[in-house]
Parts: structure tokens; C-alpha cells; sequence
């Protein structure tokens, strides 16, 4: 079959919420999250993980946990898309890591500046941002970014709720790329939030830190899965050029 353009699999997309019984190739579905895990994300910290479910037990336990809704009942498999906001330190050190690889090339040697820049941004700034305690390092945080900000302007997304926030922004950026690339090879899905994420966690063995960004139906559509035309709101109510 041939793979939709963008555009295409933009217009084939909908949240089918019924499934028929046909297979998916699950080395199709791992390369669509693949396709997920190149989103942009917020200073590439990549604070996600991607559960591909197969297993028929491990199946019908999170269907359950999904209030045993028909998108993940009858789906052939599900992605659990979770937030790791708990490894940003890891993470910024595999960045830190990654630059060291990088300005080792010989045609990088003249631009140290720009190291020192990125390792900086990735040893101070991102602690300051990220590092809390009980919420009370970003409380003072935000605090003083907004005295900050009465002079110039100033990133303002401080408290420990701000950047859970943007954890679960790049997450949701990597699920449709997940979604969009199963609908280009005329794979189904249906994102959903209807769940008992706390049953999820414990179902996947997930730590106290992850958070269950969404679950997604995967699958082939039914004629009756998709519960009617699509319906938008005319784009020039949400449209505004400035």
C-alpha cells in the first residue's frame, strides 16, 4: 500500500472507537513511535516513554482501566504515552553528553563558544527550571521571574505545575506524531483520557514520578467506528493574522 502524504493522513484521521479484528504488524506500530520519539520537545529533554502494548492479559487490564470503553476493547493494541518529568536530570546530562561527541569533530574545535553555551544551558539553567522541593523552590522561583519580568522579558513558566504542563506538551506533540504516522500507513487509532491512571501506572509498573499522559486505541477502523462526519468550527474563529 502506498503511505499517505501528510496532508492525506492529516484528512484520513479519526478517532475510531471501534475496531475490527484484523492484525497489526507491531514492527509497523514500533516504527510510527519511532516517528513519536522525533517531536519536538521542549529543551530536548525528551521526557516521555512509550508503552506499546501486545500482550492479550496486559490488554484487556488497561481496557478495564479505561472505564472498558469500546476504543480500547476492541482495540488490536494500545500506546500508553507517559511523562518521565522525574528523569529531566538524566536526561539533561545525555544532552550534555551528546554536545561532548559533538565538539569533539574537528570542525567544531573553532566554535567552544557555542559549547560552553549549550552545556551552561543544560548544567545551570536547566536546574534552576527544573530542580524543586514540595513545591517550594518554585513557588520562590516564579516569584522572583515575575519581579524580573517588570523590566524585561523573562521565561515566566517556573512552578512545579508550569512544567508539568510542559512535559505534557512535548508528549502530546510525539502522540501525534505516533497518530499521524499510523494513519499514513492506514492504521487506525483513538487518543484517549478516560482512565484510571493511577490503575494504569500500576498495571505497567510505572514510578511515582511518570504520569499518564494518554492512552491510544490502536487498530483497523469498522465502517462503524467512526461515530459521524467530522465537525469543526469554521477557521476563521480560530484563525487570526497579525
Amino acid at each position: 500500500m502506498k503511505e499517505k502524504t501528510v496532508t492525506e493522513a492529516i484528512n484520513y484521521r479519526r478517532s475510531v472507537r471501534v475496531y475490527s479484528d484484523d492484525p497489526l504488524d507491531d514492527a509497523i506500530v514500533k516504527q510510527c513511535l519511532v516517528n513519536a520519539s522525533l517531536a519536538p520537545t521542549s529543551s530536548n529533554l525528551q521526557l516521555w516513554e512509550f508503552h506499546h502494548i501486545t500482550d492479550k492479559t496486559v490488554l484487556q487490564k488497561i481496557a478495564t482501566a479505561c472505564m472498558s470503553q469500546s476504543a480500547a476493547k476492541t482495540a488490536n493494541q494500545l500506546v500508553v504515552v507517559v511523562t518521565r518529568k522525574d528523569t529531566w536530570r538524566k536526561k539533561a546530562q545525555a544532552n550534555v553528553a551528546h554536545f561532548d561527541r559533538v565538539f569533539k569533530q574537528p570542525e567544531m574545535q573553532k566554535d567552544m563558544h557555542r559549547k560552553k553555551m549549550v552545556v551552561n544551558y543544560y548544567q545551570k539553567l536547566i536546574p534552576t527550571l527544573y530542580a524543586d522541593f514540595l513545591g517550594i523552590f518554585g513557588a520562590i522561583k516564579y516569584w522572583v521571574f515575575q519581579l524580573v519580568g517588570l523590566y524585561r522579558p523573562v521565561y515566566r513558566q517556573t512552578r512545579w505545575s508550569d512544567i508539568r504542563v510542559v512535559a505534557h506538551k512535548s508528549a502530546a506533540l510525539a502522540a501525534q506524531n505516533f497518530m499521524i504516522s499510523m494513519a499514513a500507513v492506514g492504521y487506525d487509532t483513538c487518543p484517549m483520557e478516560g482512565s484510571d491512571t493511577l490503575r494504569i501506572k500500576k498495571i505497567l509498573n510505572l514510578p511515582k514520578g511518570s504520569e499518564i499522559n494518554m492512552v491510544i486505541g490502536c487498530g483497523i477502523r469498522k465502517p462503524e467506528g467512526v461515530y459521524g462526519e467530522r465537525f469543526r468550527v469554521p477557521f476563521e474563529e480560530v484563525y487570526s493574522k497579525h
